[in-house]
């Protein structure tokens, strides 16, 4: 606030509601100084209390019948102007309830009374005895009295658009949008050849769902038809965008109006969308929604889930790729991954430290379903991200694709709320509604949206309420449960001809025009079918069934002196910085891992695998609930210093470091987590990205994304990632909750080598992983990693490995139990585990020290895909094996053996038992008795050790 010097009074610039509002603050003032703002606190100091005259007050007696003495206040008619002003408040916040935003006009009648000056005890005479600025700050040459002024509020706030601010608490954001919205210039009116381009538009979108409708009669299409106007606003939020500054502009959406936006937004070409109708394949063998793919023999999706990317040029120059992610039916789920894709554009990564964010490069636009915004989960964990360091992305542009039905279901059967946008408001997001059939109203707002954005940095959401000309999909009935909804739109006129008829009213155009405009997109959609038949574009892909190639290996050990210089590296940090004295001890005890005789635990093991690949150039994310410490507290990648909290990362100043290492603490979600962060690997597949989950258990939050996305992307989309999935796994003991990250499903989702699964017992083993992940990115041969990663194991000592592991070592498929199986002739039974359980009978063979040349172990350390012939090497060289067992802790039903009983049937020798020791089948993943849980545990280790009596031994296969 600025205090005026001089001769001229402060007060002078205060009138009307300004004025009892300073009245206000004098009271507080009086009261408590520190309970107004140090501006307000000046002024009074130096000018006392605010006078009852001056301007403002004049303003109100001249303007008053003269029943005040000059130079005084007409009291009522100040009170009047205080009470104008609220009816101004509830104008702008209610506003929408009497809006024109119901095309089909089905909504349900509200009460709007207050609105009404009347429900304030004003009527136009009161009004019209203010001036305008007394009760709008706005108000312009055009509008004098405080009647006018109401009216032109009314105007604005229940007109086509519909406006939703006052739950924005940034003062400075509300009061520009409020201005934005009362502005009669901004946005200016569309041009005429805007106007006549954005009819063309509108043509385009409904006539080539019409020639869908008609051509391929009877096929499903999800069109866009009653939100035409979707196209035109995307174009614009696009032109905007890329006008200031995003060179990346990163889309998702569900399949309604799909195939529309991937024609005239990016641009697939018209005959391609007609062949995939074209060849549609026999319904016997398809989804329920129809496929460009057989099931049998063939792989891809159905062509209103597949993406697409287009490069807008500006002559021979790109200003921006365009980029419309794979999204399978699941709806809102692509909504993080298009999350995910925007941070990973914005992100510099090249640099050593936090990746240097740029929020202008790229840019988000999400198309929401009206019954899907409320109803699915996803879309709220995503919102959050709206402000979270590791997840912002400087601003999302939010459409939600209204057509006031979710499948046939009326929308107060699928949400509690009024409006579809209502969650937005916890977000603090604005919210616009606006009438599809009103395309200048649509255009206004997607400006609008798109400057709040590029000004703010923040979300930004258009409730786009049309309604939807066909049933769900183009076969099904809607009038059976919409007969009165179905009624309407059967008898209502398209958008385009709306629109057509208000610019040809205006002399905007005439019927010349628009029948040139109706040809001229009517002769492209034939042309394009004609020459689809003609050149048969057929674009399925046969799966291929044979045996995949072996991946590529690149040697992953590192020279034993630069692991030396790194771990050395990593323990230094400024003289000033203070780790807190019990974890110091704990990282000091590192310094003499690497020398003879020590050995590196799992924590220092993955640290020095982070710490090459950022020598190697390659940078890295890490994200999950507590990574920088980690669930169990073993990581320990963000110090925090014991006396102010500062925080420091020792592989943001590790000399060697080449790339960027990202480092966050992720909300409590695993679902919309994990999409972000595929999101970010698929678009930024140069980065190592991971996943830590807090325990393996809750990953099943995810199971969405891992089946949709993870395990699927590469078959359906040809979609590469190479994300790594960190679930902390094994029977520990503590509760169901806790013990298992459900191996078995994760193996269940296998095939074609779209996933590794591993569950590892070294820490070497870990590091070589973690570096031939790293060097698979960018490749062919780039799959996610699913790791069971332990949790009693990271601390275990026969877990940590001596330093020549990491100098000369590299991943084992399998590894096999040192000092078993040195007498070939001798052993008859191996066992195949993985995990802690082949710590478990490691620890129990050397207590016991007994005679166990009748036995073998090989732990599987890949489980996915199979390494069978790492295990029929190790086994022809038992000529006397007689039985191989299957050990683990996880339940029967629960854990690999359901995944390995047929592949070791296969690989056995010939009369050779396969056979399965663990627990047996149970519901839940373990006991929540700690008793009863290391009873069963001591019950599997002591069966699998025993050895069987002689003619025991069942023979045959």
């Amino acid at each position: 606030m600025t205090i005026e010097k001089g001769n001229m009074k402060p007060w002078e610039s205060y009138y009307g509601p300004n004025m009892g509002y300073v009245q206000e603050q004098y009271e507080l003032f009086t009261q408590d100084p520190g309970a107004v703002t140090p501006a307000y606190r000046e002024l009074f100091e130096q000018w006392g209390a605010p006078p009852m005259s001056g301007k403002g007050a004049e303003t109100l007696s001249n303007s008053g019948n003269g029943q005040a003495a000059s130079g005084n206040v007409d009291i009522q008619l100040l009170q009047k102007a205080v009470t104008a002003g609220k009816l101004v408040w509830n104008i702008r916040t209610y506003g929408h309830l009497a809006a024109d935003i119901d095309p089909l006009g089905i909504s349900e009648a509200t009460d709007t009374s207050l609105l009404e000056p009347k429900h304030f005890q004003l009527n136009e005479e009161d009004l019209k005895a203010l001036p305008a600025s007394l009760i709008w700050e706005g108000a312009d040459g055009q509008t004098t009295t405080g009647w006018d002024a109401i009216q032109r509020l009314r105007q604005i706030y229940t007109g086509p658009i519909a406006y939703e601010f006052s739950h924005v608490h940034e003062v400075q954001e509300r009061e520009w949008l409020n201005r934005r919205a009362e502005s009669r210039t901004s946005p200016a009116p569309l041009t005429q050849q805007e106007r006549t381009a954005l009819l063309e538009r509108l043509v385009e979108a409904e006539q080539f769902e019409d020639f869908l409708h008609k051509t391929f009669v009877g096929q499903k299409r999800f069109s866009i038809e009653g939100n035409d106007v979707l196209v035109p606003m995307l174009d614009e939020a696009v032109r905007l965008m890329t006008e200031a500054g995003s060179s990346h502009i990163l889309m998702g959406m569900a399949h309604r109006g799909r195939l529309n936006v991937l024609a005239h937004v990016l641009g697939k070409p018209y005959s391609k969308i007609f062949s995939e109708f074209h060849h549609a394949p026999n319904k016997d063998l398809v989804p329920s929604e129809g496929s460009t793919g057989i099931n049998y023999g063939w792989t891809g999706d159905v062509k209103y889930h597949m993406g697409a990317n287009r490069f807008v040029k500006d002559g021979e120059t790109v200003q921006a790729r365009l980029t419309l992610a794979n999204n399978p039916s699941h709806l809102e789920y692509v909504n993080p991954v298009v999350q995910g894709f925007a941070r990973a554009a914005q992100d510099d990564r090249r640099e050593p430290g936090y990746p240097k964010q740029d929020v202008t490069k790229a840019a988000t636009i999400l198309m929401h379903g009206d019954a899907a915004f409320p109803g699915e989960g996803i879309v709220a964990e995503t919102l959050n991200f709206k402000a979270l360091p590791g997840y912002q992305n400087g601003g999302t542009i939010h459409i939600i694709v209204n057509n006031r039905l979710g499948f046939t279901t009326d929308s107060s059967d699928s949400r509690s709320t009024y409006y579809a946008s209502d969650l937005a408001k916890g977000y603090e997001i604005p919210i616009v509604h606006v009438n599809a059939d009103n395309p200048e109203a649509c255009i206004a707002a997607i400006r609008m949206a798109a400057e709040y954005r590029n000004r703010f940095k923040k979300d930004f959401l258009i409730d786009l309420i049309g309604y939807r000309r066909y049933g769900h999909n183009e076969t099904d009935d809607p009038e059976t449960t919409q007969p009165l909804v179905y009624d309407k739109v059967k008898n209502h006129p398209t958008v385009s001809h709306l629109y057509q008829d208000m610019l040809k009213k205006e002399s905007v155009i005439d019927d010349a025009f628009i029948a040139s405009v109706r040809n001229a997109v009517a002769d492209r959609l034939k042309e394009a079918y004609d020459q689809m038949k003609k050149n048969e574009v057929h674009e399925y892909y046969q799966r291929n069934i044979s045996e995949s190639e072996a991946v590529t290996i690149t040697p992953t050990a590192v020279p034993l002196e630069q692991l030396r210089s790194i771990n050395a590296d990593l323990l230094k940090w400024p003289e000033t910085f203070n780790v807190y004295p019990k974890l110091q001890r704990i990282l000091q005890r590192r310094s003499t891992a690497l020398n003879e005789g020590e050995k590196v635990d799992w924590s220092l093991a993955e640290t020095l695998a982070f710490a090459t690949i950022l020598a190697d150039g390659k940078p890295i994310r890490i994200s999950g609930q507590d990574a920088e410490r980690a669930t169990f507290a073993h990581r320990n990648l963000v110090l925090h210093d014991a006396t102010n909290g500062d925080k420091f990362c020792p592989l943001h100043h590790l000399p060697q470091a080449k790339a960027s290492f990202a480092i966050y603490n992720s909300p409590l979600s695993e679902e919309s987590v994990v999409g972000f962060e595929y999101g970010y690997n698929v678009y930024s597949p140069d980065t190592l990205v991971i996943w830590e989950a807090q325990f393996g258990d809750f990953a099943n939050c995810a199971q969405v994304i891992f089946d949709q996305f993870v395990s699927a992307g590469r078959a359906k989309w040809s979609q590469k990632s190479s994300l790594v999935m960190l679930l902390p796994h094994a029977n520990e003991g503590q509760g169901p909750e806790h013990t298992s990250a459900r191996l078995e499903r994760f193996l269940q989702l296998c095939a074609e080598d779209n996933m590794t699964v591993v569950n590892l017992s070294s820490a070497s083993q870990y590091f070589h992983l973690l570096r031939r992940q790293a060097s698979l990115t960018e490749t062919e041969d780039a799959r996610p990693l699913v790791m069971m990663s332990p949790k009693s194991l990271i601390r275990n000592p026969r877990v940590a490995s001596p330093a020549v592991e990491f100098s000369e070592g590299k991943f084992e498929l399998v590894l096999e139990q040192p000092g078993l199986g040195t007498k070939p002739d001798r052993v008859e039974r191996i066992i195949l585990c993985s995990g802690k359980v082949a710590i478990d009978l490691e620890d129990a063979i050397e207590k016991e020290k007994g005679d166990y040349s009748w036995l073998h172990i090989i732990r599987v350390e890949q489980l996915y895909p199979f390494p069978a012939e790492e295990i029929k090497r190790v086994l022809v060289r038992f000529s006397q094996l007689k039985e191989l067992v299957w050990v683990q802790e996880e339940n029967k039903n629960m854990g690999a053996w359901t995944y390995m009983e047929p592949r070791l049937r296969e690989i056995a020798p010939e009369g050779t038992t396969v056979r399965y020791e663990g627990r047996p089948e149970h519901a839940s993943p373990s006991s929540g008795y700690q008793l009863v849980h290391s009873m069963e545990q001591q019950l599997i280790i002591t069966a699998a050790l025993k050895q069987m009596a002689k003619n025991n031994i069942p023979l045959g296969r």
